[in-house]
């Protein structure tokens, strides 16, 4: 029997993006209301004109504790809000930890990865479990699922992504214990880590090539739809729960660092 998500609805943040919008396009495609939570407008906009109706845009990001709560009355408004997914993995450039010269590397590259990668997917998880208390369970006694978007770099982080690979390996370390967290109202929690995606940002095909030369089979970069298709078997899956599952062609990063692994979201 394929996916049916008729009657349910998700939040998707970052849902604008290359990955998110993917996304959005799987769930509504089998029946879900989606609600497009990201900063940019105008794409979101773009994206939900296209699905028509039983979509939604709200303008923010999962830090926004208003934004979030606009899009879950909004999901909870296209029908029962059973998924939320963390499509953000914008990699904001960085350098080595000190560099041969002696200089250090800013603190705020830290701050500001954290703030996206991790404190935004958790906020998100937290708000969207709350809500999903309130539904109805299924016969396992399942309520909601969160998926959350991880990365390779956190098992395997290249030259001058230390801050980048910590804020992923932080999403990885979370899902688990998150999930014994929510275990209690119903609640899944999963993660993908992606490798290298062709998305908007990464469109360059040297660059691409490149990328893909670490990927075993199929040797080639990930295309949105295949993860796509992965949120949509975690979501279907009632027994698939605390687990990080690698998206990436078998691919082990080599320590140096040509162009980062985007599994980024835009």
């Amino acid at each position: 029997m394929g996916l049916d998500l008729r009657g349910q609805a998700a939040v998707i943040a970052g849902g604008a993006g290359g990955l998110g919008s993917a996304t959005v396009r799987h769930l509504a495609a089998h029946g879900a209301g989606v609600v497009v939570l990201d900063p940019d407008e105008s794409a979101a906009h773009t994206l939900v004109n296209e699905i028509g109706e039983h979509a939604a845009v709200v303008a923010g990001d999962a830090l926004d504790d208003n934004a979030l709560g606009r899009a879950i009355e909004s999901a909870q408004a296209l029908g029962a809000f059973t998924i939320a997914v963390s499509a953000t993995g914008v990699v904001i450039p960085s350098r080595r930890l000190v560099s041969r010269s002696g200089a250090i590397l800013d603190l705020d590259i830290f701050q500001q990865n954290f703030d996206l990668h991790v404190l935004g997917p958790a906020n998100l998880a937290r708000y969207s479990a709350a809500a999903f208390a309130t539904n109805t369970p299924t016969s396992d006694g399942q309520r909601g699922v969160v998926v959350l978007t991880a990365s390779i770099s956190a098992f395997d982080g290249q030259v001058s992504m230390v801050p980048y690979a910590a804020a992923k390996g932080a999403v990885v370390s979370m899902v688990l214990p998150m999930a014994r967290d929510l275990a209690p109202l119903g609640v899944r929690v999963c993660a993908i880590a992606p490798g290298g995606f062709v998305t908007p940002r990464l469109s360059d095909p040297a660059v691409q090539d490149l990328l893909a030369e670490d990927a075993v089979f199929p040797r080639r970069l990930g295309r949105p739809d295949e993860f796509a298709d992965l949120v949509g078997s975690i979501v279907a899956n009632p027994y698939l729960n605390g687990e990080v599952i690698r998206l990436d062609g078998a691919t082990r990063l080599s320590p140096q660092m040509g162009p980062p692994p985007s599994n980024d979201s835009r």
